[in-house]
């Protein structure tokens, strides 16, 4: 375990300090620092420690590859792959190969015909199950080794801003700690959002979800259960990160030891629950998870073994929202900002979506001195708009929870999301690995859709608008579900900007499997069909993954 290094009596100024070295964080600190920044990290705790946020999607890993090539930083591509994970930072993380959604009924037997499951295609293949406090660990200390400074075990009490003049961060053993800017970049307990007085009461999220979560040892695949051997997926659930959702709820199930080269023997299991349907009592949070068990006879079997390896964590509400995020000589980063819910693993992209956007703008403010919050006012649409696109996506999917037909109509509009934004990062990541020019980064932000997963597109984000539309009217009572599903299921099917082949527009299609056949054809779609700037974002990115692809295949002296 690490120790609290020592205060420094060097009155030096820092560019910027940021508060909070996990992985975001330090991933920040380990940027600026790269690109010249004078760079401090301060946290009240210490590395190695427990963090939520451990299962990561497509757009996460194109992310991690595009903050990578664009900031040079190379040790960040590292997070992009399982198999890099294994082999550099640590063999104690999971391999994920698919998301998997089974849906129940309370006493009642788990109908097969009711789940699906989206295969992350096999270009990509790059998922993983992070066990948080070795990347965590791992990611702070690549931003030590370029140079910035730390002081961990340290608890900031008091700060000033000033916009003239930057920010003074006293600490409670009296330490000052000067900066021209500050980035908040802790969590829930924010120490800006408290003192600036940011925080939106009551929060606008639609989303209300509490939480109770560990990591537990002696979890057995469901595809070993009797129930679950009887969907016929195309992936074990064991090999993906598994959601079963029940109305009013779901449970996260993601292992750590679904691969024969790991040494956890720990799966992190997580119930979250809408408190208006499933309201917290008395129990503690073994209780609440034995009687939530004993409800659902085909979860039940997976757990029969099974025994916390820590201490359970059990939330209030886990929504929470800022009316404000950028301020003069301030920033507040996701987490710091805002939560929604762990639903499809948002989290750390959103992070590290608002890592690579403020970025570029701290060094550039490093270098002319110009930290005005209009540099600085892309980062506050940027999140905001993360905010709501995740909640609206969270809130349709609580609601779809209720019927499956609606929820199996739902399902599709956070694949088409997952897929459609990995895309539009990996062609921008192929077009600068072509010709190195940043604006290629900085284009992206020019959008009518700030936080959108494809914000080019008017149709897909028009989908986006009335799926959000027909589940409100859900919600109060004025449409059934089967209906809002069968109008779902229309839109998908007219949709301009997702091809065919993908049967994404397909109510039978419960399994989202994008084979290489599929992608081939979707490229000749997106050729010959596709709109416009669809068409060339997808051909883009899906040629420059299949080129990569069989690059890596190739001998290492025939590349």
């Amino acid at each position: 375990m690490s120790t609290p290094t020592h205060p420094s009596t060097d009155p030096e100024r820092y560019d910027v300090a940021i508060l909070g070295a996990g992985i975001a964080g330090s991933m920040l600190a380990a940027v600026l620092a790269r690109n010249g920044v004078r760079v401090l990290l301060v946290d009240a705790g210490l590395h190695p420690r427990f963090a939520v946020g451990e299962s990561t999607i497509p757009y996460t890993s194109a992310l991690v590859r595009l903050i990578s090539a664009r900031y040079h930083v190379p040790e960040i591509a590292g997070l992009a792959t399982y198999k890099d994970i294994r082999d550099h930072i640590s063999r104690n993380c999971g391999w994920k190969k698919n998301f998997g959604f089974v849906y129940h009924r309370p006493g009642r037997a788990q109908n097969p015909a009711e789940a699906n499951q989206l295969v992350i295609p096999v270009a990509l293949q790059t998922e993983t199950h992070l066990f948080r406090q070795d990347t965590d660990a791992w990611m702070f200390n690549v931003a030590l080794r370029y140079g910035a400074d730390a002081r961990t075990g340290v608890r900031i009490a008091d700060l000033g801003i000033d916009g003239g003049t930057g920010v003074v961060l006293r600490a409670e053993s009296g330490e000052e700690f000067h900066a021209e800017y500050v980035v908040d970049a802790s969590g829930y307990r924010s120490p800006l959002a408290d003192r600036l007085g940011l925080r939106e009461e009551p929060t606008r999220a639609r989303t209300h979800s509490r939480s109770l979560f560990t990591h537990m040892v002696g979890v057995k695949p469901y595809d070993d259960t009797a129930s679950g051997g009887l969907q016929g997926q195309p992936s074990r659930w064991h090999d993906g990160t598994l959601h079963h959702v029940f109305d009013g709820g779901w449970l996260w199930v993601i292992p750590f030891d679904n691969t024969k080269d790991s040494l956890n023997p720990l799966c992190s299991v997580g119930l979250t629950l809408d408190p208006r349907v499933h309201p917290a009592g008395d129990l503690t949070p073994q209780q609440e998870f034995d009687a939530f068990l004993e409800r659902f006879p085909d979860i039940a079997p997976q757990f029969a073994e099974a025994r916390p390896a820590r201490p359970w964590v059990s939330t209030g509400r886990l929504q929470y929202s800022s009316k404000q995020v950028v301020g003069d000589r301030f920033c507040l980063t996701s987490h710091a900002a805002g939560f929604i819910d762990p639903l499809y693993s948002r989290g750390l992209t959103n992070s590290f979506e608002v890592v690579n956007a403020l970025a570029w703008r701290l060094i550039e403010a490093s270098r002319d001195g110009d930290w005005s919050m209009e540099r600085f006012q892309y980062v506050e649409d940027l999140q905001q708009g993360l905010f709501d696109v995740h909640d609206d996506l969270v809130y349709t999917s609580f609601v779809a929870f209720r019927d499956y037909d609606l929820w199996n109509a739902v399902f599709r509009t956070w694949a088409l999301s997952t897929v459609l934004a990995a895309l539009s990062l990996e062609n921008a990541y192929f077009a600068f690995a072509e010709h190195g020019r940043d604006e290629v980064f900085r284009d992206l932000e020019q959008t009518r859709y700030p936080g959108s997963p494809f914000p080019i597109s008017e149709s897909y984000n028009a989908m986006r608008f009335e799926t959000l539309k027909l589940c409100r009217q859900v919600d109060d009572g004025s449409l059934v579900p089967k209906e809002a599903a069968r109008a779902l299921f229309a839109l998908l099917g007219q949709a301009d900007y997702v091809p065919g082949a993908f049967g994404i527009g397909d109510p039978a299609e419960h399994y989202v499997y994008i084979t290489p056949p599929k992608m081939a054809r979707a490229a000749r779609w997106a050729a010959t069909e596709a709109p416009r700037e669809v068409g060339e974002l997808l051909h883009g990115a899906m040629g420059g993954l299949v080129k990569e692809r069989l690059r890596n295949l190739m001998p290492r002296r025939a590349r």
